[in-house]
């Protein structure tokens, strides 16, 4: 055993040659493994601190990793994926003792910007209707990064390469600092934010809530189903290369915009460590590029993967830029226009594209859909509709759209007041209660949406609902890649190839489903959502304080209760139902029932 530069047991028969190596290793491995301010304070004796290379020392970790010969390794999260002739390569090498003293400066930097934020009173500038908004975003967002924690490990058995398990555990140590520093902001801004009502519970409630249930889904495909699907592609591949730029970027920027400088401080810190998470991904992507057969899989995980970021990320990001903000300078990037330039020329165009000279399919017509459907089909303004429809159901105020902000979506969305002016406009009229119910149920021309059973959010571009029988239930999906995906690709049987590790989508996945037949005042109840005097709701649909002007759990009590789309889908016959969907592909934009007129 070494301890304290000396031998103190046997070693048996080993010769001189063989020990003096073992004491050798041995100074190696604690240079490598302990940061150089053990050697400053003395920790290691009196070995002087090594000024080997990262590289040296990176291959020296590979030496201490081993396959156990005495027995047969049980695997705990399967994969389809085979890596016959992947070549094994770490192409961004990273070891902890260069890690540590990075990450430490950096944590000083964010903890050093909260201090800064307090003494210099950035809670009396920051402007309200933008922190409201991050009462459903730092609910939502460390339960991704600790599921992205979660899913290093699953590569560990499934990626037969040692130098890139390193990369991967490093990645884990991220995924838990972000999400240690985004729980921090959020409970800082808890604690000096005027109203700290829905701070102080969405860590806990979010995941039953009316919009958080959506990026429960997204975090938890990031360690469901096959290894490399979930952790890999999903994860690595199109989430972090893809996505992070809108929502490490974008949004710190629009943060600043509206006064509050500490989510830039985190976000920027977080994005930082994207660069090697992406490295980690394109590694583990061109080793199943090596074998052709895994094209197949590659092909299906990444439609499946493009299509759900699109649905999750696009809805939630999409709606805090641009409805979360009170900066409405013309010359300010819309979010679509965020979109072309980091995602379809970024992303799309420089890292998927060249992809094909592998021999990859590319999804080409999936990410021309998704900017459609940005650009065309206003999804993110039906997202932000929709939100704002069951505010009741929220742990967050939502700010009626101005004048202002309506100038400045027609300036960027030519004919968006045609569409959703209106809508906002009978939002402004009903938000203070007056005798009148919550908008959820009044008669503003809009038909409550069904929601899609994969990706969560509803079926809100009427015109792409589409619908499937899978076990004996009836689903609804918002467009035909949610369809494929849960009766296609999340199957153990996928174009006639055997995927045991796919898995399902199922149980209770949808929100109205768990509420059906409740009355809204119960249900608000049963969430939580209900400020301390035991009868005001935390959500409201303005940012007035005044208790005369708050909605209460009274005033939903006089409602109807709250009916499940599903379940009334499945209660209708073949004919009801057939109707049904010919009569809701025909409403819209703005969910706006269709026409009978006609």
């Amino acid at each position: 055993m070494w301890t304290n530069s000396k031998f103190v047991a046997t070693v048996g028969g080993a010769t001189l040659e063989v020990v003096k190596r073992y004491v050798e290793n041995q100074r190696v491995v604690h240079r490598i493994l302990l940061p150089p301010r053990a050697w400053s304070q003395g920790l290691l004796g009196s070995y002087p601190m090594s000024r080997q290379s990262v590289a040296r020392a990176h291959q020296k970790i590979q030496e201490l990793s081993w396959e156990p010969m005495y027995h047969e390794p049980v695997s705990h999260y399967g994969t389809d994926y085979t890596f016959r002739k992947a070549q094994k390569k770490d192409p961004l090498k990273q070891v902890l003792r260069s890690y540590f003293p990075m990450q430490e400066e950096k944590d000083h930097r964010v903890y050093g910007a909260s201090d800064g934020a307090i003494r210099g009173n950035m809670f009396r500038q920051v402007q309200e209707r933008w922190l409201e908004w991050q009462k459903l975003f730092l609910s939502i967002i460390p339960l991704p990064e600790i599921s992205a924690a979660r899913a290093m490990p699953l590569l560990f058995r499934t990626v037969p390469n040692p130098e890139l398990h390193n990369g991967q555990a490093i990645q884990m140590i991220d995924e838990v600092r972000h999400s240690t520093i985004q729980q921090n902001l959020k409970r800082l801004y808890m604690n000096n934010y005027i109203d700290p009502a829905g701070f102080n519970s969405s860590l806990r409630n979010f995941q039953n809530d009316y919009c958080g249930t959506i990026g429960r889904q997204f975090a938890e495909g990031f360690i469901t189903g096959d290894a490399i699907t979930a952790a890999s592609i999903y994860l690595t591949i199109v989430a972090e290369t893809a996505f992070t730029n809108t929502l490490f970027v974008a949004m710190p920027a629009e943060a600043a915009a509206n006064g509050d400088y500490l989510l830039p401080t985190v976000f920027h810190s977080v994005q930082s460590d994207e660069s090697r998470h992406i490295s980690n991904g394109y590694a583990t992507l061109l080793m199943a590029l090596a074998d052709e057969g895994n094209h197949q899989l590659l092909e299906r995980d990444l439609r499946y993967a493009w299509w759900n970021n699109h649905r999750v990320v696009d809805a939630a990001i999409g709606t805090f830029i641009e409805y979360g903000t009170k900066d409405r300078r013309k010359d300010r990037e819309s979010y679509a226009e965020m979109w072309r330039r980091w995602i379809y020329d970024d992303y799309y165009r420089s890292y998927l594209v060249p992809l094909e000279k592998y021999g990859l399919v590319i999804p080409h017509d999936l990410i021309e859909e998704a900017w459609n459907q940005i650009w065309n089909k206003g999804y993110v303004h039906e997202v932000a509709q929709f939100f704002a429809t069951g505010w009741l159901a929220n742990y967050w105020r939502i700010d009626p759209m101005t004048d202002k902000d309506f100038e400045w979506f027609e300036y960027k969305y030519p004919g968006w007041y045609d569409r959703y002016g209106k809508w906002w406009e009978q939002y402004n009229r009903l938000s203070t209660p007056n005798g009148h119910h919550p908008i959820v149920a009044e008669d503003v021309d809009y038909q409550y949406p069904h929601r899609c059973w994969v990706c969560m959010v509803p079926c809100l571009v009427r015109e792409d609902m589409v619908m499937a029988e899978v076990n004996g239930q009836w689903r609804t999906y918002c467009h035909e890649a949610c369809r494929w995906t849960d009766v296609e690709a999340f199957r153990p049987t996928y174009q006639g190839r055997q995927t045991p590790n796919m898995g399902q989508l199922i149980g209770a996945r949808e929100w109205e489903t768990l509420y059906h037949g409740w009355n809204w005042a119960d249900v608000v109840s049963d969430m939580g959502f209900v400020r301390d005097d035991g009868k005001t709701l935390v959500a409201q649909p303005h940012l007035n304080l005044d208790p005369s002007k708050m909605w209460t759990l009274d005033h939903l009590r006089r409602m109807d209760p709250l009916l499940s789309p599903n379940v009334l889908l499945n209660e209708m016959t073949d004919e009801e139902r057939n109707a049904f969907h010919a009569a809701y592909i025909a409403g819209g934009p703005a969910g706006r029932p269709a026409r009978t007129d006609k």
